[in-house]
């Protein structure tokens, strides 16, 4: 018997997502058939409902003749995520020309919006939130997706990985607030209760609210009435860090321009040394001396 929930064999999975040639059953069933019906099964009934014999029976075929073309549910996923992410637009933009000063306005508008992509796909696509992990292989849809964002992120002139960190730093951000959604609405849906409902209802919660005035001020001050929306307001907090971030590497690279290395003698005592200078060329190679040349010039003009 197959056991399921056994991890996929990478080497296969790798075949599978890129195209290696698929058995052609002369039945018509076929891996993208075996896929598109597994992802319609995990949108409707979430991934603890999906099965191979659960594909099988909506295809209309038993699990045995899915095994010919996908070894179990485990490579399946990996299918599943790959075609979803195929929804997405990879299109990569322009990589910017080296060197030149980057357009805020281009990374910042093309991350949020890459941002929002994942984020309606996840809406549409629940159950895409359990399928995270460390160890899963990308197909060429998610390869494509990757490589757009990488290519958004290089507009921020950042070094090359500080640009990988700010694409896992919003993806990251991304899976978190869907994660969150997800908890919501499946108490939602088991309860039959709204969330922010069950919450109005916790009336006695209010009369526990004496020991914490920082929480009771905000309580009575309307804060939890009207709440930010956490997907918006975590985006634009996001990248207003990678921003601070862009203006703190600059001001970094013009202090360094304006530092120029410098060779002289000290104009009192002779010694030869090395530094760097900022603005005027320096005289001195101590404040001793600097001090020592200000008291000459002092008995100088007495």
């Amino acid at each position: 018997m197959i056991d399921e929930n056994t991890a996929a064999d990478p080497g296969r999975t790798v075949e599978l997502l890129w195209g290696a040639k698929e058995n052609q059953a002369k039945t018509g069933l076929t891996l993208a058939s075996i896929v598109s019906s597994a992802i319609e099964v995990a949108d409707a009934e979430g991934l603890p409902a999906l099965s191979m014999r659960r594909v099988a029976e909506r295809l209309g075929f038993t699990p045995m003749s899915l095994y010919r073309h996908v070894p179990g549910k485990a490579e399946l996923i990996e299918l599943m995520r790959d075609t979803v992410v195929g929804e997405l637009d990879t299109t990569a933009p322009d990589r910017p020309e080296p060197g030149s000063e980057p357009e805020d306005g281009d990374w910042r508008s093309g991350m949020e919006a890459w941002a929002r992509a994942h984020w309606a796909l996840h809406l549409r696509h629940p159950w895409i939130v359990h399928t995270a992990g460390s160890r899963r292989l990308p197909g060429p849809n998610i390869m494509a997706d990757y490589d757009r964002a990488l290519r958004i992120a290089e507009g921020t002139g950042l070094q090359a990985s500080e640009v990988v960190a700010v694409v896992s730093l919003v993806g990251g951000f991304v899976k978190t607030a869907a994660r969150q959604v997800h908890e919501v609405l499946t108490e939602e849906r088991e309860s039959g209760v709204s969330n922010a409902q069950w919450w109005r209802d916790q009336v006695d919660l209010v009369e526990h609210m004496g020991p914490y005035p920082g929480l009771g001020r905000l309580w009575q001050a309307g804060g939890f009435d009207r709440p930010e929306d956490p997907f918006d307001f975590g985006l634009a907090r996001t990248l207003d860090g990678v921003e601070l971030l862009i203006q703190r590497r600059r001001d970094e690279n013009r202090d360094v321009n304006t530092s120029q290395p410098h060779t002289g003698r000290c104009s009192v005592c002779g010694t030869q040394f090395d530094g760097t200078r900022r603005g005027r060329p320096r005289d001195y190679c101590s404040r001793a001396c600097r001090q020592r040349a200000y008291r000459l010039r002092h008995m100088a003009t007495e």
